[in-house]
């Protein structure tokens, strides 16, 4: 009997064993390990609803290599210790990939993890060093500020003729990697840095750090702060009549913050990595497309999340089977193209280190629109 019993229990065990196993056989899991709650909620709610737009339409049409992806969001609550736990937590159910977080500091405590599962990881961050660390399996969905830094501080030096600029960041590791950057590029142009403003995140108030801008006398003031910290500042600068330039980065102009800061946020220039505005065909019908399923505009870290997803599935199908080690090594190098992938809606390089390259925009918040001034072409040409 007893013999009998441990037979049919094991049987049982086994039972259910395979029945996992074949259902696994019928999915892919990504795991989406992103700020919904938080500070970061609105840049990460932005990046979940087109994770979750893109992986509807790849399952609408029989999914990848005829395996429907199977999804789950992770909450970093915008907390680096949350974020590595919510990682951990992922890798338990073996992921094919992990795409996520934005928020650098958040990547560079969880980013470890992955590359001990051996699981590429798409993030949105932007923090320079991140993509430095030796990490095989990180690969960025956006340009880093390495990349990005040159060409703003370009057009300072040689289209608005500032020799003088303040600095104003958020003291987090995407606002220090960001002021890093630009004082750099800002010391190879003989920009004179006028102020040092460190901020914090969350911060409501930027009165003072208003009056310190204006004492000294910049020809501009270079933003870099997080979304809704950036329109508080705008709204401020407004209510202070500071009418020197305000130009930024990607943050500074976001739909959000231009929204929240309302005639503020006219004049606003700066440089964007990827933007809805932009007047490419493919952007466009992603646009129409999230406008339909979420009925507003989506932001850059929409279009990085939508971004992520198709070229998982293109580098897989080119594969011709599901393997995230083989994945991360054919993507180093690899340049896809919307003519191979239409949902890679730029043509965008990876380096050896998970860099990307690829065109970007200077804009120009008109009417409290993002208008797209000039496209820029991409650093390696």
């Amino acid at each position: 009997m007893k013999n009998s019993k441990a037979l049919w229990m094991l049987t049982v065990a086994l039972g259910i064993s395979s029945s996992a196993f074949a259902e696994s056989d019928q999915t892919v899991r990504f795991a989406d390990v992103i700020e919904l709650s938080g500070a970061g909620a609105t840049v990460g709610t932005n990046w979940r609803n087109a994770v979750e737009l893109a992986v509807n339409e790849i399952n609408a049409k029989g999914g990848i290599l005829g395996r429907k992806i199977e999804l789950a969001h992770y909450d970093t609550q915008t907390n680096p210790g949350v974020s590595r736990a919510q990682v951990q937590k992922a890798l338990d159910t073996k992921p094919y990939v992990i795409v996520g977080p934005i928020f650098s500091g958040s990547v560079k405590v969880n980013m470890m993890l992955a590359q001990q599962a051996e699981v590429p990881q798409f993030t949105g961050a932007e923090a320079t060093d991140i993509t430095q660390a030796g990490n095989p399996y990180i690969f960025r969905t956006s340009l880093s500020q390495a990349a990005s830094m040159p060409k703003l501080a370009a057009y300072m030096k040689d289209e608005l003729k500032a020799t003088k600029v303040a600095v104003l960041y958020v003291n987090n590791d995407f606002g220090k990697g960001g002021r890093d950057a630009i004082l750099k590029e800002f010391k190879a142009r003989g920009i004179e840095v006028a102020a040092d403003i460190s901020t914090e995140s969350g911060q409501a108030d930027f009165a003072a750090d208003v009056v310190k801008v204006k004492r000294a006398n910049p020809d501009a003031v270079f933003v870099y702060t997080n979304e809704e910290e950036s329109a508080r500042f705008l709204r401020e600068a407004r209510k202070q009549g500071l009418t020197i330039p305000l130009i930024g980065e990607t943050t500074l102009l976001n739909q959000k913050v231009i929204d929240l800061a309302g005639e503020a946020a006219n004049g606003v220039r700066g440089h964007v990595g990827l933007s809805a505005d932009a007047p490419i065909d493919g952007i466009r019908t992603f646009r129409a497309a999230f406008e339909r399923r979420f009925n507003y505009t989506p932001d850059h870290n929409a279009i990085k999340a939508y971004h992520a997803v198709y070229v998982v599935k293109h580098v897989t199908e080119k594969m011709g089977k599901f393997d995230s080690k083989e994945l991360a090594k054919r993507l180093k190098g690899m340049t896809i193209k919307p003519s191979d992938e239409p949902g890679v809606l730029m043509e965008t390089t990876w380096d050896d280190k998970g860099d990307v390259d690829r065109e970007s925009f200077l804009a120009e918040v008109v009417n409290g629109k993002q208008q797209i001034v000039r496209t820029l072409p991409r650093v390696n040409k």
